[in-house]
């Protein structure tokens, strides 16, 4: 064999063989990941929970199996209140949960969800993407060592079931409610006692008188209350008839991934991407599947014996006012709250403006053609 033919095939033999030996260190650069999600919602919530199911299931699929999440839901590792606290403490590596469950730890966290009287599902997004949102949430959150990236929001909510009508501000009065956090506090400045009652007893709380009124979450979500099916949904028209809207504490219920700050940062920039990227999806997965449910559910409720009843203008007023009291006495004793709630109240009256302009215009006369033609 000719001495140039052997140092061809030498050569060509070496270069295989690095080949062989470097392509899995290409293909396979970053470590396998399992990490366990503590949920601070019930199984019952399938949409809710969905969302936290496709943010694993598209983390997976982009790292080709190697990011795996396993979601445990409440009272496994955590409670429902104490899914945040469980990745502090590093009993979970992420939690799903809504930042306002831990209002009464700071109030400025229910900027993180969404604040009475505030902004819509849209609006909000834009605020923590755009508005700086995000950037002021994670700021609240670092006393903890913690961040938080959006997963999930239910979009506009309903007011609630009442067993009798409330026409005035004054019929709050001597009123139990199940209806918490912030919401809670303005309505007992109109009177009412927010009440804090397990799901399991709500109904027969209403039926003995003791309890006036509760929220849950929205027509999807009501239908199925204590119950599957639609007699579910009869079941609460018995004994709370009134089906109140609007939702005013939560024009959307922004819901979030919480992660410790230096678990996060530790993963590689691909995995982090990742991880981002599967978020966002579960994020739009939640939204969409509400919008979709919703109104077949309402439509069902109401044949099912839900009266709909608007909020009167004194109602709204009201609450508006006792609301921005609260703000402005929670700004002066809080300066963490203070610097959310300017960066957010700024931002919701220019969004209100754009609203007012062309979504507002449009959507209300696409509302009264959908009502003159039945």
């Amino acid at each position: 064999m000719p001495a140039s033919r052997r140092q061809f095939i030498t050569q060509a033999s070496a270069a295989a063989a690095s080949a062989a030996i470097a392509a899995p260190a290409l293909a396979d650069p970053s470590p396998d990941m399992r990490w366990t999600m503590t949920s601070a919602f019930q199984p019952g919530l399938d949409i809710i929970v969905g969302g936290s199911e496709a943010f694993a299931r598209s983390l997976s699929d982009m790292t080709d199996g190697h990011f795996t999440v396993s979601i445990h839901p409440p009272g496994d590792i955590a409670s429902a209140v104490d899914a945040l606290d469980a990745v502090a403490d590093g009993k979970a590596d992420c939690a799903h949960t809504a930042l306002a469950y831990s209002w009464n730890k700071d109030p400025a966290y229910v900027f993180g969800s969404g604040a009475p009287f505030g902004m819509n599902a849209r609006q909000h997004a834009a605020w923590l993407q755009d508005g700086g949102g995000d950037a002021l949430i994670d700021d609240l959150l670092a006393d903890r060592g913690l961040i938080a990236v959006p997963l999930g929001d239910t979009g506009g909510q309903m007011a609630g079931w009442f067993r009798k009508e409330v026409h005035h501000a004054s019929d709050f009065a001597g009123m139990k409610v199940r209806i918490g956090g912030f919401a809670g506090k303005v309505l007992e400045t109109l009177g009412a006692t927010a009440v804090t009652l397990p799901k399991d007893g709500i109904l027969e709380a209403l039926s003995k008188g003791s309890l006036d009124a509760f929220e849950w979450v929205g027509p999807y979500d009501d239908e199925k209350f204590g119950g599957a099916g639609e007699g579910a949904a009869g079941s609460i028209s018995k004994v709370a008839p009134y089906y109140y809207y609007p939702g005013w504490w939560k024009g959307g219920m922004q819901l979030h991934l919480v992660v410790a700050k230096e678990k996060f940062a530790a993963l590689p920039k691909p995995s982090q991407a990742a991880v981002r990227a599967a978020a966002s999806l579960g994020n739009e997965y939640v939204r969409s599947k509400y919008d979709a449910a919703n109104p077949g559910a309402l439509k069902r409720l109401v044949i099912g014996g839900a009266q709909l009843r608007l909020f009167s203008q004194d109602i709204l007023e009201a609450c508006y006012k006792s609301t921005t009291d609260l703000y402005a006495q929670l700004s002066q004793d809080n300066p963490r709250f203070k610097k959310i709630a300017d960066s957010y109240m700024a931002f919701r009256a220019d969004e209100y403006l754009w609203w007012q302009v062309a979504e507002y215009s449009f959507d209300n006369f696409m509302i009264r053609e959908r009502r003159a033609k039945g």
